[in-house]
C-alpha cells in the first residue's frame, strides 16, 4: 500500500503543478489549452541544458543544485513560449482555443526539428550519471518518509511551489487583481487595474509552471527521456483543473486521484490482485482518460469557471 502511494505521488506531482498552471491562466481570463505544448517545449530545453551542463562539468559536483537550475530553465523557457499565446489571446484578441491548439502543434514540431539537427535523433536521453533528481530521506522528518526511501527532488519543489502560489493568488493584492480580471475585467479596469498586464502575468506564470511540470515528467515518469510527447499529461491536467473547480484544494485532490489511476499500469505486475487478472498494461493506460470523461460529464453542471474566461477584453464593453 505504501509503495502504491509513493508511486501515486510521483505521477501526481507533474499533474498537480500543470493543473495549477491552467488555473492561473484561466483565473486571469485566458484559456490555456497549450499546456501540453508548453510542457513539451520546457522539458526539451531543460534536456538540452542538462546535456550541456553535464558535458562541460558545470555544477556536476552538486547534482541537486544542477537539477534545480535546469528545472528553473525549463520553466523560464516555457514561460517565454507561452508569450505566443498571450500575444494572440490578449493583444491580438484571437480565438484562444485555436491559439492554444496551434501551440500544441508547434511545440512537437520545434522539438523534433531541433532534436534531429542537434542530436540526430528525435529523443534526448539524460546522461547516465544524471541522478540528481533523487534525494534520500533517512534524516528527514517521519511525515516526509511517505515519499519513499529515495524521493524525487522535483516532488518537494512542486509541492512547495503549489502551496506558495495557492496562498499567493488568494491572499495577496496582485493575486486578487489577477482573479478579478477573469471574473469581470471591466469592473477591474474601472478601479485602475491593468487587465492586459494581469492576463499576461497569469499566462506567463501558467507557462512557467507547465515547463516545470514538463521537466519533472521526463525526469521521473519518462526515465530521463525527452521527446515530442508528454503522454497526454497536459490534457489530463486540464481535466484535473476542471474537476477541481478551478480551486487549489480541488486540484490537489484531483491530481492524487488521477496520479493513482496513471500509476496503476506500470505497477500492476507488482500487485497480486491485478497481476492475477492478466489484463495488458495498455488497458490500465486508458483508464484515467475514461474516468476523465465520466467525471467531467457528472461535474459539468456545477462548474465554477471564471465568468470572463476566453472572452477578449475590450475597453469599450460594459
Amino acid at each position: 500500500m505504501v509503495f502504491l502511494l509513493q508511486k501515486t505521488l510521483v505521477y501526481a506531482a507533474p499533474l498537480l503543478i500543470v493543473a495549477l498552471a491552467g488555473m492561473f491562466a484561466e483565473r486571469s481570463g485566458v484559456i490555456n489549452l497549450a499546456l501540453e505544448g508548453e510542457m513539451i517545449f520546457g522539458a526539451f530545453i531543460g534536456a538540452i541544458f542538462a546535456q550541456f551542463f553535464v558535458g562541460h562539468d558545470i555544477l556536476v559536483g552538486n547534482i541537486q543544485l544542477l537539477f534545480f537550475v535546469i528545472l528553473m530553465i525549463s520553466g523560464i523557457s516555457a514561460a517565454a513560449f507561452s508569450l505566443l499565446l498571450s500575444l494572440s489571446a490578449v493583444t491580438l484578441k484571437a480565438d484562444q482555443t485555436i491559439g492554444g491548439t496551434a501551440l500544441n502543434m508547434l511545440a512537437p514540431a520545434i522539438v523534433n526539428a531541433f532534436a534531429l539537427s542537434l542530436f540526430n535523433s528525435e529523443k534526448i536521453q539524460m546522461p547516465a550519471n544524471f541522478a540528481g533528481y533523487v534525494i534520500k530521506n533517512e534524516n528527514l522528518p517521519a511525515f516526509v518518509q511517505i515519499f519513499g526511501d529515495k524521493a524525487y527532488l522535483s516532488t518537494y519543489i512542486i509541492v512547495t511551489v503549489f502551496i506558495v502560489l495557492s496562498v499567493w493568488i488568494y491572499k495577496t493584492r496582485t493575486g486578487m487583481r489577477l482573479r478579478s480580471c477573469g471574473e469581470h475585467p471591466q469592473a477591474a479596469a474601472s478601479v485602475g487595474i491593468n487587465v492586459f498586464k494581469m492576463r499576461y502575468l497569469g499566462t506567463t506564470i501558467s507557462g512557467f509552471l507547465a515547463g516545470i511540470g514538463g521537466y519533472a515528467y521526463i525526469a521521473t515518469i519518462a526515465d530521463g527521456t525527452a521527446e515530442s510527447s508528454v503522454g497526454g499529461m497536459g490534457f489530463l491536467a486540464l481535466a484535473i483543473m476542471i474537476f477541481g473547480n478551478w480551486k487549489p484544494l480541488g486540484i490537489a485532490l484531483g491530481a492524487l486521484l488521477f496520479g493513482f489511476l496513471k500509476c496503476i499500469g506500470p505497477v500492476s505486475s507488482s500487485i497480486d490482485f491485478l497481476s492475477k487478472l492478466g489484463l495488458p498494461m495498455y488497458f490500465y493506460n486508458i483508464v484515467p482518460f475514461v474516468v476523465v470523461l465520466v467525471v467531467l460529464a457528472i461535474t459539468s453542471k456545477k462548474s465554477g469557471v471564471p465568468k470572463a474566461e476566453g472572452i477578449p477584453y475590450d475597453k469599450g464593453m460594459r
